[in-house]
């Protein structure tokens, strides 16, 4: 009997947290994904119902010229015209700068992860801590190098600018993933009379490949939303990139809600299709290096 009633009180207490479980998960849902419904509505509506007291939660007519005037826009002097331009700049300066990062970070963290040579702590640390400067602290010099040698308004400059913090990142973390794979592997690799680069690519990538992609997934969001080094070293659409772009819907005396909104949902399809591509890959890149041999 007394082992009867002990039951039922264990299972009418799993289900009230099950359901606690289940209305805080609920409640985090809307609060992550309030934001985006209201942007989405935000980009649909009609100016009258964006300025409207009291506020309209939905809006009475949808409206789609905003996206239409992104993609169709032909005057350089439109905003619009300028964030789809932007958008192109975003998109190639992100891939190039993780392309580049990825091979040059994937080098270095092998040669951190598995050789040995004097002063690789210390220089672990000078790479930690160019990673860690803030960048208003390194503004100023570097404006004045890119302003005399005529590198301002550029795409690939900026490339360069960003790979200086990017490459760091991915020295850092990459480095863990590999030292996370058996010596085992490099030395059998050396038996069979493969050299350094030949282990690398041929042994260590294959294993390290979900830290890689997930870690270059990060490089490619670093470099898509940056925005202070974009807005001091770009003025033109030659190289001004997407989140530049976006500032630019603040008028002098009014601020376009829904062009910023329209704006906010484009920028974020890319990272957002990546994301689920990869999905799996980011998911393994997360625990592939929370083990050592």
């Amino acid at each position: 009997m007394k082992k009867n009633s002990v039951q039922p009180r264990l299972s009418a207490r799993k289900k009230r947290i099950i359901a606690l479980e289940m209305f805080l998960g609920l409640l985090l849902a809307i609060c992550v994904l309030a934001p985006v419904i209201w942007m989405f509505l935000t980009s649909i509506m009609r100016p009258v119902d964006l300025t409207a007291k009291p506020l309209r939660l939905i809006p009475k007519e949808v409206f789609f010229d905003r996206f239409r005037q992104i993609f169709m826009s032909e005057t350089s002097s439109d905003p619009a015209y300028v964030f789809r331009i932007a958008l192109k700049n975003s998109f190639i300066i992100a891939v190039s700068v993780t392309l580049l990062s990825l091979c040059v970070g994937t080098l270095a963290a092998y040669a951190f992860a598995h050789l040995r040579f004097r002063g690789k702590n210390v220089l672990m640390l000078v790479i930690l801590f160019t990673y860690m400067l803030p960048p208003a602290a390194m503004i100023i010099p570097l404006y004045r190098i890119y302003n005399q040698l005529g590198l301002l308004d550029k795409r690939w400059p900026l490339v360069v600018l960003y790979l200086s913090f990017i490459v760091p990142f991915i020295i850092w973390v990459m480095q863990d993933f590999f030292g996370s794979i058996s010596k085992s592997f490099e030395e059998a690799a050396q038996v069979d009379g493969a050299t350094r680069l030949q282990t690398l690519f041929y042994v260590f990538m294959p294993i390290a490949r979900p830290g890689a992609i997930a870690t270059g997934i990060l490089a490619f969001l670093m470099s898509w939303d940056e925005f202070f080094y974009s807005l001091i070293f770009t003025s033109s659409l030659a190289s001004k990139t997407m989140p530049v772009a976006i500032a630019e819907f603040n008028g002098k005396f009014t601020i376009d809600y829904g062009m910023i909104s329209v704006a906010g949902i484009l920028g974020s399809l890319i990272p957002v299709l990546i994301t689920v591509i990869f999905q799996k890959y980011i998911v393994l890149g997360m625990t592939a290096g929370g083990v050592k041999e």
